[in-house]
């Protein structure tokens, strides 16, 4: 998970010469992010360097990432009117840049490792287009939910027709496997999730092109995992507030799960990282469909050394 980030040297070298949008849109230079932590870490799979809010900029909402910040938008969406000003977008057009990311990646790799792709999920996408940025309590967003149930469904109908463009738009450029992230629909209680959720993230996975295996993954969804199970996805991502092997039992082992190590490990000793590690691979009690990851991704003050420490325990615990 956001395997390349603020705590390798490299990619702030990167950062000191590029915007966070401006290398994003530079598809050589994303696909030298996307590449640095497979080079520095020995990972099993790339994930592609991009962001999920690059298909909000084409709305015309005013998408802007500030210094220090992180994503900001201009113009919030706030009321059904704002809903049905929303623009069409041609995903292909809009985000071609990302597109060629992934060919000059799978090109790079030439197979040693697959590439995974990723997209917003539509409750997270809305939530920005709402708050107009990150949120602790997302009230503007609940508020809207409820008091505008018409005007919300059309914009998830909308999120989740460019979330699936942008996933076969990655896909038929060469990513492997895909991840919809619902970063923030852990704010949901499970009703609201069922009710206002549930239908537009299946609506982006029952469109995605067959035989292509996709990860779904939510923060702090302890208590909505077997609906997300039930809107798709052939892999559940799971945070570190669980348990794995009694959440993949309570699950159902028809399904893969992937996780769940808190990336506040990685900031203690080779000891500790390996005891987290062993704990988690223990849960997984040796069965087919573990994919060992953060339970969310690296903290910036991470040193590089423990991630690659992690990766080089994982594989020799699960080598045995």
């Amino acid at each position: 998970m956001r395997q390349a980030g603020r705590y390798m040297a490299e990619y702030r070298a990167m950062r000191e010469r590029w915007g966070f949008l401006e290398l994003c849109k530079n598809p050589q230079a994303a696909a030298e992010v996307t590449l640095q932590p497979v080079e520095r870490l020995g990972v099993d799979a790339a994930i592609l360097f991009a962001d999920i809010l690059l298909v909000l900029e084409p709305l015309g909402v005013g998408l802007e990432f500030t210094k220090g910040g992180g994503p900001h938008i201009r113009r919030p969406v706030r009321s059904a009117a704002d809903v049905a000003r929303l623009p069409a977008v041609a995903v292909d057009d809009a985000v071609g840049f990302v597109f060629e990311t992934v060919g000059g990646v799978r090109k790079a790799l030439a197979d040693r490792v697959p590439l995974i792709g990723f997209a917003g999920a539509p409750f997270t996408l809305a939530s920005y287009l709402i708050e107009g940025g990150a949120s602790r309590e997302f009230l503007l967003t609940k508020r809207f939910m409820r008091a505008e149930r018409p005007a919300w469904h059309a914009l998830l109908g909308r999120l989740a027709e460019i979330s699936a463009a942008y996933l076969n738009g990655q896909i038929a450029a060469g990513a492997q496997a895909v991840q919809l992230f619902d970063s923030w629909v852990g704010t949901l209680s499970p009703a609201d999730y069922r009710e206002f959720v549930l239908p537009h993230s299946r609506s982006v996975i029952t469109r995605l092109t067959p035989e292509v295996p996709v990860i779904h993954f939510g923060v702090g969804t302890s208590t909505l995992l077997p609906s997300m199970k039930e809107a798709g996805g052939d892999v559940i991502g799971l945070d570190w507030r669980v348990e794995l092997g009694s959440t993949w039992e309570r699950l159902g082992h028809d399904v893969a799960v992937q996780g769940n190590l808190d990336p506040a490990v990685l900031l203690s000793g080779p000891r500790d990282i390996r005891r987290a590690a062993q704990a988690i691979l223990d849960g997984a009690a040796g069965r087919p469909g573990h994919i060992f990851n953060l339970g969310h991704g690296v903290h910036q003050e991470t040193p590089v050394e423990n991630v690659k420490a992690l990766v080089d325990i994982v594989h020799e615990l699960s080598s045995r």
